[in-house]
């Protein structure tokens, strides 16, 4: 396989082969993106459970002490009595059936969606379009409540939520490549601590068998797990 130069002059600044520390990856994964715009720093933690299994899912949500330094598009689906704090709290988007119909017809244009209890009746029947794209409201992630000020802060603030795929891999975006590696560190940190507290009573032998940071097109430093899993 043709190594690009880019690509090349990544791999001469640490050994591919290699576990790192936490704070050496965080170090690492900054000097070695090589993109114009500013890149996620993108964190992929390899879990020992089978997610076909529902005693063994793991998902949840983290809010991040640095953010994520990204802009979060905010959609809240509500009834007119909510519609002023949601504004207020600062969500991009409000309203219920105008927005329902956006999303049929194919909308998905935002980052995270809130709604009320009252109203999954009608978000319910947008499943098969938020489902797949991992935007459909849970009570779990703290997306379907009748607080909709205080979720729609916690998002903007950097709250993220995340759920094991099929593979038993968790991914989370951890900041951007102007992050100081400090602020990294702590981020990635803070989602693996809380990877830690979700680990099911079903999930036998190691729990968190490989991590890897990357940027979102550079290529990814192994973190050694022994130095985050206490």
């Amino acid at each position: 396989m043709r190594v690009s130069k880019k690509r090349k002059e990544a791999l001469s600044k640490y050994d591919d082969t290699k576990s790192y520390s936490l704070e050496e990856a965080s170090g690492i994964v900054k000097q070695i993106i090589n993109t114009k715009f500013d890149s996620s720093i993108d964190l992929a933690v390899r879990l020992g459970v089978d997610p076909r299994k529902a005693n063994q899912m793991v998902r949840g949500s983290v809010s991040l002490p640095h953010g994520t330094g990204k802009d979060v598009r905010v959609l809240v689906l509500c009834n007119p009595d909510k519609e002023a704090e949601a504004t207020e709290a600062g969500a991009d988007f409000v309203g219920l059936d105008e927005y329902v119909e956006k999303i049929k017809n194919g909308w998905t244009d935002v980052d995270v969606i809130i709604t009320t209890p009252n109203v999954m009746g009608k978000v319910g029947a947008l499943g098969r379009i938020l489902g797949p794209r991992g935007l459909m409201p849970n009570p779990k992630t703290g997306t379907v409540t009748m607080d909709v000020a205080k979720a729609v802060q916690d998002v903007k603030a950097g709250k993220i939520d995340f759920k094991v795929d099929k593979y038993g891999i968790i991914h989370a975006a951890v900041g951007k490549a102007s992050f100081e590696p400090q602020k990294i560190k702590e981020n990635a940190r803070e989602v693996i601590q809380t990877l830690l507290k979700l680990k099911p009573a079903a999930s036998k032998g190691v729990y968190i068998k490989s991590i890897s940071m990357s940027g979102s097109m550079s290529p990814s430093v192994k973190v050694e797990t022994k130095s985050v899993s206490v």
